[in-house]
């Protein structure tokens, strides 16, 4: 076992798509993660804090769990998502400890973005 894996930890996580291409590009123009490829139907991320991976063999869904990244400039990074192709979802608002939006990534996967 690697001392890197955590017990009871989420340790990946798994996001459906449509179109490995344009979420590598999206990924990656707006929050710096690398791919790796693993045949025709799969991409595993790196850099984003957890590691996981993107597969062609589930529908996408707007509904379920949220995943959520951290952003030290709230309003550059929705500038980011947007510019890259995302949509915002929800706009930037305030709860207890922070600011977060949220967005649909291009295939309309629902993720959010918070800070302190």
């Amino acid at each position: 076992m690697s001392a890197s894996h955590k017990h009871h930890a989420i340790d990946y996580i798994e996001l459906p798509c449509t179109n490995p291409q344009d979420i590598k590009a999206f990924y990656s123009t707006v929050f710096g993660w690398t791919f790796e490829d693993w045949g025709p139907s799969y991409i595993s991320f790196h850099g984003a804090g957890l590691d996981g991976g993107f597969t062609t063999e589930e529908p996408v869904a707007t509904s379920g769990a949220r995943v959520i990244l951290y952003s030290h400039n709230l309003e550059a990074t929705r500038s980011e998502v947007e510019s890259a192709g995302g949509r915002v979802h929800k706009e930037i608002f305030t709860f207890p400890g922070g600011r977060r939006f949220h967005f649909l990534d291009p295939d309309g996967n629902h993720l959010a973005v918070w800070s302190e």
